[in-house]
């Protein structure tokens, strides 16, 4: 067994399939799968089920992905540690982000990427649930998320930014209550056609939390998993949405209302599992004010 043979095999697990991880890994659909099928040969049980339709792990490979996973972030630790002694660094860090926070890493990437050109990042973005499971499952290096503070449980968190959301309009849409840039309540909010993200993302969680807290209910009338798809359906007068300033500020031709109390907000903060982080990621972290 070799650390080639686990890494073709995580790459099936978490593209789930053989022609995606060919894809990832940049070779030929039969090389990953003769790789597969020669490492169970040597452990005597399928890693995969096999279907026409999908590819999923078998109780066996169940258990050996997180071992191969744990195997290969030592073997990428064992090999920043020797380019440390030689003064160099190299190696990969994956972060994980979420829609909205870009703003949060391109000033800390350039400043790594000046300092150590060998550091390869690759950035993971996904709902914030999905996150903090990656966090958990070592897939994921860090993360710049917005986590309440159950999710936190079990991690190291820094705080980067608190922010509070505003009620997004079409230009020039009357609001009750309100005119352009004028405070709304959330009972008002949630008496028009809302757009809403998709349950799981920050800033629906975010959002329904400040409903509840309110004792204010409402109904979506869109769902989207896209920041500009929801700015679209805002702008043709389809719905209101409640997004960060940060991000509202991205669509300088809508119009932005702020809440008069129980304002949506979030914390985006960094995160990291607990213990030593390996030395590019360590690096990373240093640039993240």
């Amino acid at each position: 067994m070799d650390l080639r043979q686990m890494e073709v095999v995580v790459a099936v697990a978490e593209e789930g399939g053989f022609t995606a991880a060919a894809q990832r890994l940049h070779v030929v659909q039969s090389a990953v799968s003769s790789t597969v099928r020669a490492l169970e040969r040597e452990l005597g049980t399928p890693l995969f089920d096999r279907t026409t339709h999908r590819v999923s792990l078998t109780p066996a490979g169940e258990a050996f992905l997180p071992a191969a996973r744990a195997t290969l972030r030592a073997a990428e630790q064992a090999r920043s540690a020797v380019d440390a002694a030689r003064g160099q660094l190299r190696g990969r860090v994956t972060v994980g982000t979420m829609q909205g926070v870009w703003a949060d890493l391109h000033r800390p990437l350039a400043a790594l990427r000046a300092e150590h050109p060998g550091v390869v990042v690759r950035l993971r973005q996904a709902a914030v649930t999905d996150i903090r499971q990656a966090l958990r499952e070592g897939t994921v290096d860090l993360a710049v998320v917005a986590l309440d503070r159950q999710q936190q449980r079990g991690l190291v968190t820094r705080l980067l930014a608190r922010e509070e959301m505003v009620l997004v309009s079409a230009p020039g849409r009357v609001l009750a209550g309100a005119g352009p840039g004028g405070g709304v309540t959330l009972a008002e909010a949630a008496r028009l056609p809302l757009v809403d993200f998709t349950p799981g993302w920050a800033i629906r969680l975010a959002v329904d939390r400040a409903f509840r807290a309110a004792a204010v209910e409402r109904e979506s009338t869109f769902e989207v998993n896209d920041i500009v798809a929801a700015s679209e359906l805002v702008r043709a007068d389809l719905g209101v949405c409640v997004m960060p300033i940060s991000i509202a500020d991205r669509f300088p031709d809508l119009d932005k209302h702020r809440f008069d109390r129980h304002a949506p907000s979030w914390k985006v903060m960094v995160v990291q599992p607990r213990g030593e982080a390996p030395p590019a990621v360590a690096a990373l972290l240093r640039h993240m004010a």
